[in-house]
């Protein structure tokens, strides 16, 4: 479904300078799987999944979605109707549904805009889709004559779920979206995604910071530090049996639900970390 080889972004110009958000990236992606890459804020996981369907192109390197390879035009978004061919094929959740729904649109205007570019079906057709889709998210679609700042944060993210599902993809990248929602929320847009995943077979490119997240829905993981790869494997391999030291440390920092446990680790990482032995992780990046 998606192949990354070699993968360069930098960033900036010649007057400021430019800055190496994604150094030298390569991993794939398999029919069928859920790919969990973990990093940290700024690490560049996010700027991966942008280029991954071309919504931004690499400095250098190449992607390959879906069996073909994208057109890349340095410093521009890639552009072209292979390029929207192949995005019909895809679907992107992204981390805020506040900003990546349009205020000004019901909510089956939002979740039908890709079948109106796509131009699939007549209006007819296009209504009955959304409903069907409403339904598949477990949202009454009584909502669709809604606006999207009349529902809670969960509901919110899963009309961007149904949107993103609307063409059927064959690969669909989340970037983030369980990090702005709260716990309870969170578990239950996991368990619809994995129901939705299990039912309609498409891949999946699951970009989070959260250890607990991966290590409930990914079938492999990879592991990225300040724009490198530091490791990929199966899940309970890099998350149980880890190869690199940064992603041992990552492991470590994952709080546990015993308070004895938890301020006992606290404790030997801040005595490591003061010692110079243990880099300290950025705050939240293994929650």
């Amino acid at each position: 479904m998606l192949a990354v080889s070699n993968l360069t972004v930098d960033f900036g110009s010649r007057v400021s300078g430019s800055l190496r958000a994604v150094d030298d990236v390569s991993f794939s992606l398999g029919s069928g799987e859920i790919l969990g890459l973990v990093g940290e804020s700024g690490s560049g996981k996010s700027t991966v999944g942008r280029c991954a369907i071309g919504l931004l192109s690499p400095s250098s390197g190449s992607v390959r979605l879906l069996g073909e390879s994208l057109p890349v035009v340095r410093r521009t978004v890639a552009r072209g109707g292979k390029l929207r061919r192949l995005r019909q094929r895809c679907g992107i959740v992204f981390q805020d549904p506040g900003s990546s729904l349009d205020p000004r649109m019901t909510i089956e205007e939002c979740v039908a805009e890709p079948l109106i570019i796509a131009r699939a079906g007549d209006r007819a057709a296009r209504s009955a889709r959304v409903a069907e889709l409403l339904e598949s998210v477990r949202l009454d679609p009584a909502v669709r004559g809604r606006y999207p700042h009349e529902l809670s944060g969960g509901q919110r993210q899963r009309i961007s779920i149904a949107r993103a599902l609307a063409l059927r993809p064959e690969l669909l990248v989340a970037d983030e979206p369980t990090s702005a929602l709260d716990v309870s929320v969170q578990a239950t847009v996991l368990d619809l995604l994995l129901d939705l995943q299990a039912e309609l077979g498409f891949a999946c490119l699951f970009i989070t910071h959260d250890l607990a997240v991966v290590s409930f829905l990914a079938h492999r993981v990879a592991v990225m530090r300040s724009g490198k790869m530091v490791e990929t494997g199966e899940r309970d391999q890099v998350l149980f049996a880890p190869a690199d030291d940064y992603t041992r440390r990552l492991v470590a920092s994952a709080p546990v639900p015993d308070p004895v446990e938890q301020r006992q680790r606290r404790a030997e990482r801040l005595t490591l970390q003061s010692a110079g032995l243990e880099p300290g992780l950025e705050q939240g990046a293994a929650s």
